[in-house]
């Protein structure tokens, strides 16, 4: 079985949307139809992946995702032993996705990173984002003291390993793995040779 199967088994055999409490939808960027499919491999404490969230990401967002070449997914793939408040982050970011505020839980997360990242347990300065973040504050908050998204952020976590990603971040283009905070430039290489391929008549 290829890495690039198991990447795909895994969202062709997700739950409908009605049934799964942190949809990868509510994580994705573009049209779900765009020829090309980035899954981003992450962890919001990882400064590589804060330096790609705040530079490259918006660049690549502009040029291939609001074109509607690419569908950009994020995947957490918290790094404990080496960012302590990873997964606490990972966790608070599907309860903000449970009510379709991901994005702007990912971007506070990384544009903060210096802020919450040193606590000693950072749950309760998430839940103080609840008003700026546009959630439902009661709602946010039982999702947050309950670990009610810690299978999910688990499992994303498995999933990610198995597929072969050891590293933070790591991005699966296609069927390749690219791995590290690459410069954009990289990035528009490998993304216009593979959208190139895919739409060539």
């Amino acid at each position: 079985m290829t890495r690039s199967f198991l990447i795909a088994a895994w969202f062709v055999t997700l739950p409908a949307p009605h049934q799964d409490p942190d949809p990868v939808a509510a994580r994705a960027r573009g049209r779900s139809d765009a020829p090309v499919t980035v899954y981003e491999m992450s962890d919001f404490q990882c400064p590589y992946c804060r330096a790609f969230a705040l530079g490259t990401l918006p660049l690549l967002e502009r040029e291939y995702v609001q074109t509607g070449k690419v569908r950009f997914v994020y995947i957490n793939l918290p790094l404990p032993d080496v960012h302590k408040n990873a997964t606490a982050a990972a966790e608070a970011a599907l309860c903000a996705a449970r009510q379709q505020r991901f994005w702007p839980m990912h971007d506070w997360l990384f544009g903060h990173q210096g802020e919450w990242a040193p606590l000693a347990s950072p749950r309760s300065y998430f839940l103080a984002l609840s008003d700026s973040l546009g959630l439902g504050r009661d709602a946010f908050a039982r999702c947050v003291t309950s670990g009610a998204t810690a299978a999910s952020v688990r499992a994303d976590a498995e999933r990610a390993h198995r597929a072969g990603a050891t590293a933070t971040p790591s991005f699966y283009i296609e069927g390749a793995l690219l791995e590290g905070a690459a410069p954009v430039e990289v990035f528009r290489a490998v993304l216009d040779s593979i959208y190139q391929s895919k739409t060539a008549p």
